[in-house]
């Protein structure tokens, strides 16, 4: 018993050092993590706000870094307005929200005008560096299109500071774009508001992967407490007791600072309209910009502030001044606030002049562009005064912050500083010199036929200067060499012409892949013709850019670029001719397809039965409508001696063609009508279906026998199609050489686009 007991005293004294040894490993282990979290480097973030505009975009991104103490060390610097007792004084509102301002510079020159602005540039730049570098930020938020926020980010560029800018990649019609997008290529990152802002950023050649898509902050704010209990309270602190919602305007004007004059002529009449209409009114002072002093000299000489229906105010805590535009019934003049935060409301907006032309808005926005009549302005107020519009999300869902924040959480700052630039490839720089500018802009247009090979000089204007043509070689070897020494020739006319030659440009049969320029199957007319690469033999010999499309694809954009389809946003272009082809327009581009055969409108099957097609199958529009099916049903005819009536002038030694087939049935040779009257039927029934599919506004009907089967295709459609699309009309093309000219459409349309 006493061994046993001395056993059992051994193992518990064991099990109790194991189990201290344990809780003395588990209690290293959290001390090492929580060490481990407080000595992860939160990120530095300074927010820098400039007026009482950007501060209402700024506050919910500095509320939420306020709130993660853990992950970020915010810093706030307040300058520009904010510090000017005629603009409000509006740094104490900044206060009242707790947050400790980390440095007031007071940057602003005064004096409203263009040279007072480049000075308060100056100061701010003089006095930012001081600033920063005691400060030492991660990131720079930087918001907008302000001058003084333009002073932010050039500094901050200079000392190396990471800088993250709002609302980049907008369009408005004032200087602020100018100085917007300078911002935006300064920044290192950018967040902002909506997919049009996104897009203009990545054309404005900025990463992708250093954009973020997040929505207006503002809106976080605007879509969770604009439905406040208290609501009419703030509406009579403001404007009265006897003012009800709905019935008051809210105003805001500011100076354009690119055309003073106009800006402060239309705050003038604004205003007269305003005294005409008699209602109740609350009338913001203007921003600080250029013009503004002058603006409230027009306010005051026409006695604004003592006049019984104005409140004229410098100042609106954002809060209460959503609260004010919300129940307004109606907002007038060329603030952002007006196109943007209005539209989460639905209230009615009239923007005036062009301050804010370009920017996205709902349709509770009217604007008066060229306000320059006291009367268009009132019948404006008529139009929109009382009216409420569904609300609008352009500008944010309410979950910006979140993204934002979620996105300075990814910067990594062991990431190289320096911005790198995603620019579009470039084949080579042609410096511009005195001789390209009087140059004619032409391309050079290939046309590969079954019998004849075809090269034009075509100018901007679908005229062709210059063309030459020799009989296609039957090998590929001969025709490629063909194709190179007819272009050689003719950009060497080219100089002499006076054309400067853009591009390359080739239309050809069969089924084309347009991306690679490859020939992927040749019709049976051009031999050795399939799986074969034009645009790298072409453009290594010409040191030229070179597109390659379907002839009957080339026939439509011939149509929309000089022919009927200008400015029709869906048509159809079909090429009766040798064969039958064509291409669809649909909103105003080239349909291709999938596997490129889009369009084959040739091989529409109209007859299970019919004759045989030389794509292999039966009864397609081609086997019954084709030139070269009129001539088999001509010969056979001819050969049946069926063909030739009184009247008739046909020589033995003449080819028998579609043309004797056309001209007996003319001269009243039933076997010629009634082939013809099949091939129309097959054209017509053809024609229906492809109504019936994509529903074009137009067909165009093109080649050398479009004005024969104009007349009974419309016929038929007539009494074949459905209701809805009877009307449609079908024309004859007016152009001489469609291939050509679409050929050549290709390269002056992409390369004189201003927009990729």
């Amino acid at each position: 018993m006493p061994q046993r007991q001395c056993n059992r005293e051994t193992q518990e004294l064991y099990y109790l050092r194991m189990q201290r040894s344990r809780d003395k490993m588990e209690r290293g282990m959290m001390e090492e993590q929580h060490q481990m979290v407080q000595s992860k480097k939160r990120l530095r973030v300074c927010v820098a706000t400039c007026n009482r505009a950007d501060y209402s975009k700024l506050a919910p991104i500095m509320f939420g870094i306020k709130a993660q103490p853990d992950e970020f060390e915010l810093e706030v610097v307040v300058l520009g307005s904010h510090l000017i007792d005629d603009y409000g004084n509006t740094f104490r509102m900044i206060e009242q929200d707790d947050f400790d301002i980390g440095s007031k510079l007071h940057t602003i020159v005064r004096g409203e005008d263009e040279a007072a602005m480049v000075e308060s540039v100056g100061l701010a730049l003089v006095k930012l560096p001081d600033v920063l570098q005691r400060l030492r930020p991660d990131v720079l938020v930087v918001h907008g299109d302000r001058f003084d926020a333009l002073a932010l980010a050039t500094a901050a560029a200079l000392m190396n500071i990471r800088i993250l800018h709002l609302e980049g990649g907008e369009v408005s019609g004032t200087i602020d774009d100018s100085i917007r997008h300078a911002i935006s290529k300064l920044a290192h990152y950018h967040a902002c508001c909506t997919r049009s802002a996104e897009q203009h950023l990545i054309a404005m050649c900025e990463d992708h992967s250093r954009i973020l898509l997040a929505g207006c902050p503002s809106y976080d704010k605007l879509l969770s407490a604009h439905h406040r209990d208290d609501h009419r309270d703030i509406i009579k602190s403001w404007l009265g007791d006897k003012v009800q919602e709905y019935d008051y305007i809210v105003a805001l004007q500011h100076p354009v600072t690119t055309d003073i004059q106009n800006s402060i002529k239309i705050y003038g009449l604004m205003l007269d309209a305003l005294l005409s209409f008699n209602k109740r009114t609350l009338i913001l002072f203007p921003n600080i910009d250029a013009g503004s002093k002058e603006m409230v000299r027009v306010m005051r000489k026409k006695g604004i502030e003592q006049h019984p229906n104005f409140r004229a105010v410098k100042h609106v805590p954002f809060d209460q001044f959503i609260q004010l535009v919300c129940h307004a019934g109606c907002m007038i003049g060329n603030s952002s606030c007006g196109v943007r935060e209005a539209g989460a409301f639905g209230t009615p907006v009239i923007n005036l002049g062009t301050r804010q032309t370009g920017r996205e808005t709902g349709e509770n926005v009217l604007h008066v562009r060229d306000a320059d009549t006291q009367n268009k302005i009132y019948h404006a107020l008529e139009l929109q005064f009382g009216k409420r519009y569904p609300c609008s999300k352009i500008y944010g869902d309410g979950n910006a912050v979140p993204r934002i924040l979620k996105f300075l959480r990814s910067i990594d700052l062991e990431e190289p500083l320096q911005k790198t630039f995603c620019f579009p490839p470039v084949k080579e720089s042609i410096s511009q010199d005195i001789d390209h500018i009087l140059e004619t802009q032409s391309a050079l247009a290939v046309d590969l036929g079954g019998t004849n090979l075809r090269v034009a000089i075509v100018c901007m204007r679908g005229k062709i200067v210059k063309k030459y043509t020799q009989s296609n070689p039957k090998t590929y070897e001969a025709r490629i060499e063909l194709i190179l020494r007819m272009c050689k020739d003719a950009m060497q006319d080219a100089v002499r012409l006076n054309c400067r030659i853009l591009g390359v440009g080739v239309s050809t049969g069969g089924r084309v892949n347009p991306q690679e320029g490859v020939v992927l199957h040749s019709t049976k007319l051009i031999q050795e013709w399939s799986s074969v690469d034009l645009r790298t033999p072409i453009s290594d010999a010409l040191h030229l850019p070179v597109w390659v499309d379907n002839d009957g694809n080339c026939a439509a954009l011939a149509e929309r670029k000089f022919g009927h389809g200008k400015g029709e946003e869906n048509f159809v272009a079909i090429i009766t001719g040798t064969g039958i082809g064509g291409g669809i327009i649909q909103h105003h581009e080239l349909v291709h397809g999938s596997t490129f055969c889009a369009a084959e409108l040739g091989h529409i099957m109209v007859s299970l039965d019919g004759p045989e097609c030389m794509c292999g199958s039966r009864g397609c529009i081609e086997a019954y409508a084709s030139g070269m099916a009129l001539q088999r049903e001509a010969k056979r005819l001819h050969d049946e001696e069926l063909l030739k009536v009184e009247g008739m002038d046909m020589k033995l030694v003449d080819p028998v063609t579609a043309a004797h087939l056309i001209n007996a049935a003319r001269l009243g040779n039933s076997k010629a009508e009634a082939v013809l009257n099949t091939a129309s039927m097959a054209l017509g029934v053809g024609i229906v279906n492809i109504l019936h599919m994509v529903n074009p506004s137009l067909v165009v009907l093109s080649g050398v026998l479009a004005s024969y089967y104009k007349e009974p295709v419309q016929h038929i459609i007539s009494q074949k199609a459905l209701s809805s699309t009877q009307g449609i009309r079908v024309v004859t093309s007016n152009l001489e050489e469609p291939a050509l000219l679409g050929a050549a459409s290709m390269v002056l349309d992409y390369t004189t686009r201003r927009i990729y």
